[in-house]
């Protein structure tokens, strides 16, 4: 059997080379604040992966995705051992834009301090008198850049992002820069309807885009995952205070909370972080996690 090692490791993925195309592997680890926990959530990483390919499925008709197979049989036989099967996505290869496409449909966290202190969110002035966690008249893009492991992301302007593209791929910056905007835009609104519908709220979420061979746009990475997204449950939702999330946000919490925790987590918050992840996984796509 073919052994396999990353080319690229991130925070929570792995990335392998399969020649013509990836194998991106959703470990169990879990990040928070830019660390990387001690402890390991279990199952996280299938979780993330089969919700992803549920996301794609669902999106294909906005923009084409880089998925190809979730299935083992798809894959070399390497990964259909122990801690790859369910977690692992043979995927397109793309040139990648160094770009988050970050989309805010409610004002919570980051954006909500920022808010409270000159009533803008990453330089976009908001309307007057807006309560924690309340609805945006319509969702804002607010874009960051892509750093590497152990470095902070960014925040930049859209005029920032036509600019770092247009370095990267000349006369093409201002048209790329508009169009993954428009999807990302585009890609929350189907989806956010959605979930609303299941008993979800996604109050923000993040995504990434490359291009292909024929420099298509394609949209790649994870989506609308608990990793990069804040999902609130639609029952009890109320503006004016945080909300209970379904996301690392109760990671993040806990460890605010406990700030001499070394970033280890007790096992009943790994515990509840899992139970989480799967009632998210659950209510979104109408199965059972198996």
């Amino acid at each position: 059997m073919q052994e396999f090692k990353p080319v690229k490791e991130g925070k929570v993925r792995e990335v392998y080379d399969n020649g013509d195309n990836l194998i991106i592997v959703a470990t169990d680890r879990i990040s928070a604040f830019d660390v990387i926990l001690k402890n390991k959530i279990t199952q996280k990483g299938a979780i993330l992966t089969q919700m992803s390919k549920f996301w794609f499925d669902f999106t294909k008709d906005i923009v084409p995705n880089h998925m190809i197979s979730t299935e083992a049989a798809d894959m070399p036989e390497f990964f259909g051992s122990e801690g790859f099967v369910g977690n692992s996505m043979k995927c397109q290869k793309l040139d990648m834009l160094p770009i988050e496409c970050i989309v805010r449909g409610y004002i919570t966290g980051s954006g909500w301090e920022s808010y409270q202190k000159d009533g803008t969110v990453c330089g976009i002035q908001l309307p007057e008198g807006l309560q924690e966690s309340q609805q945006l008249p319509e969702p804002i893009y607010t874009p960051t850049t892509k750093a590497d492991l152990g470095l902070h992301d960014e925040h930049i302007t859209f005029a920032d992002s036509v600019e770092i593209l247009e370095k990267l791929h000349p006369g093409k910056g201002a048209e790329y820069a508009e169009k993954i905007k428009g999807y990302t835009i585009g890609l929350y609104k189907k989806c956010a309807e959605y979930a609303w519908e299941k008993g979800i709220i996604i109050a923000d979420t993040k995504f990434e885009f490359g291009l292909d061979e024929e420099g298509n746009i394609v949209l790649g990475d994870e989506m609308l995952t608990p990793d990069s997204s804040r999902f609130w449950p639609r029952e009890g939702y109320a503006p004016g205070k945080s909300q209970p999330s379904f996301d690392k946000q109760f990671v993040r919490d806990w460890l605010k909370q406990n700030p001499d925790s070394g970033y280890e987590l007790p096992e009943e918050v790994v515990a509840r972080t899992v139970d989480k992840y799967k009632e998210a996984y659950e209510l979104l796509t109408g199965e059972k996690f198996a």
